[in-house]
């Protein structure tokens, strides 16, 4: 069903600032043209459904036919003609209203990616208006007013259209054309480029050691700035802290800081640290930056402004490789190429008084990281369910469920609910499968071996838990 609510005219095109005699005014034009047309639907016999399961087209509907075999050249010469040419050169030609002609009759859904990556950047209502009716006659979607972009691209992820060939091109092109900095992120790598989105800000590229310079990104700390347990006064018992401890050094992290910082690079015990901390995920982890094989430099972490399912992409200014942030696996770039897997450390997620009466030995981040700012999202911004498109969520919990997630010697994920592991605790049970245990400690959780040996463990919302590790097993408790 083709949108018709928001009652434009080409007319309408001139007062979009900033789009006279550019490629993006000449396509809107073609739009216009095209979408008062009503399209001419793809014979089924050259076509097929995805195979989805009952549940997910009663959550999202029937999704749209999706031609069979790879993309054809003449939509392939259109997609270089608009996505390439047309955004590398600014230019409006006879190429690119062919190309944009093309696209919108060719009704191949796999096309509407690219669309939805135009409409995620766009803040004209006008040019917004008109992808999201080109968005609804190529997915036969009906939208009310609000997250266009959202909800077409939670569809796109629940549905698995599959992407035009060649799409990590187009996209890069789109990307980097809005948002200068990421020419070395969007590479070939083992990524589904679908799932990555902007996240509303720029790439911290400062390099090591400057992140006390302003920058219009969400700011790193490196080697921050540390006081007793004492000197935190400024820090109240129920204000909640990351923990972490690494040969026999402590430290907390509060979240006040992380929330602003979203990434630390620390040194603790020795041994070098990132640490991640992903606001919408509800998930701060720990990776050791150290003891990696000769050859290669310390990672150095960032925030890239990128998200995949709703979490954070993290990636290293030195290599400029791409991390799985819930992972720690490389997944672009040089240390993808060697297989570079960090190793993660436990990180409790507990109260300020519990942990410093625990640990009284430990430090605790400077409240000037702070920046001034104190946040609090965890218990309002999300408390309608994730911002970001995720697609379908694995129905065994709910999508905010807070649990302890941690992976086996043996590969295998495991996830504790977090409420029922840590009531079992206080009573005193056990609380273990798969050979991992859950113990208390400062207050919060960790998981170990049998043998005593840390996991690398941290809390996460379910959802973003059971995306990254979808055949994660639950503790029967």
């Amino acid at each position: 069903m083709r949108m018709r609510h928001f009652g434009l005219h080409r007319s309408n095109l001139q007062r979009i600032p900033g789009l006279a005699n550019t490629a993006i005014a000449g396509a809107l034009c073609i739009l216009m043209t095209l979408l008062a047309v009503a399209p001419v639907h793809a014979d089924e016999s050259d076509t097929a459904r995805n195979s989805l399961s009952p549940r997910i087209i009663e959550l999202f509907g029937e999704p749209p036919l999706i031609p069979e075999g790879p993309t054809s050249p003449e939509l392939t010469a259109a997609l270089d003609a608009v996505f390439i040419e047309g955004l590398a050169n600014s230019v409006w030609d006879d190429a690119q209203s062919d190309g944009m002609r093309a696209i919108l009759a060719s009704e191949d859904p796999r096309v509407s990616w690219l669309l939805a990556d135009m409409l995620r950047f766009v803040n004209q209502p006008e040019l917004g208006a008109l992808l999201v009716d080109a968005l609804s006659s190529l997915l036969g979607l009906s939208y009310d007013d609000g997250n266009y972009w959202g909800l077409t691209t939670d569809h796109l992820m629940a549905w698995d259209i599959p992407a035009p060939d060649d799409y990590l091109r187009y996209k890069r092109a789109i990307f980097t054309s809005f948002v200068p900095g990421w020419e070395d992120i969007f590479v070939p790598g083992d990524i589904d480029w679908r799932f990555v989105s902007w996240g509303g800000v720029l790439i911290d590229d400062r390099p090591y050691g400057t992140t006390d310079e302003p920058c219009n990104c969400i700011p790193a700390a490196d080697n921050p700035a540390v006081s007793t347990a004492e000197e935190a006064t400024w820090l109240g018992d129920d204000d909640i802290v990351f923990g972490v401890s690494v040969n026999g050094e402590h430290r907390a992290y509060p979240r006040q800081i992380m929330e602003v910082r979203e990434m630390v690079n620390d040194t603790l015990g020795g041994r070098d640290l990132g640490i991640p901390y992903c606001t919408l995920c509800g998930a701060a982890q720990a990776y050791f930056t150290d003891g990696l094989p000769d050859g290669i430099e310390r990672p150095v972490l960032r925030t890239s402004g990128l998200l995949i399912r709703s979490n954070k992409v993290m990636y290293d200014i030195t290599s400029s490789s791409v991390f799985d942030t819930f992972r720690g696996n490389a997944v672009t770039g040089p240390l993808a190429e060697k297989q570079i897997t960090l190793e993660q450390a436990n990180v409790i997620t507990t109260r300020w008084g519990s942990w410093k009466e625990a640990h009284p030995e430990t430090t605790v981040l400077l409240e000037s990281l702070a920046l001034g700012r104190d946040f609090d999202f965890r218990n309002n911004r999300d408390a309608n369910g994730p911002i970001f498109p995720i697609g379908d969520v694995d129905p065994r919990l709910p999508v905010h469920e807070d649990v302890v997630g941690v992976v086996g010697a043996d590969g295998q994920a495991f996830a504790f609910t977090r409420s029922a592991a840590m009531s079992a605790l206080l009573r005193g049970d056990d609380v273990e499968t798969g050979g991992i245990q859950l113990v208390l400690n400062g207050g919060g959780i960790e998981a170990r071996s049998k043998d005593g040996r840390e996991l690398g463990s941290h809390e996460a919302f379910w959802f973003a838990w059971s995306q990254f590790h979808p055949t994660t097993r639950l503790w029967p408790g």
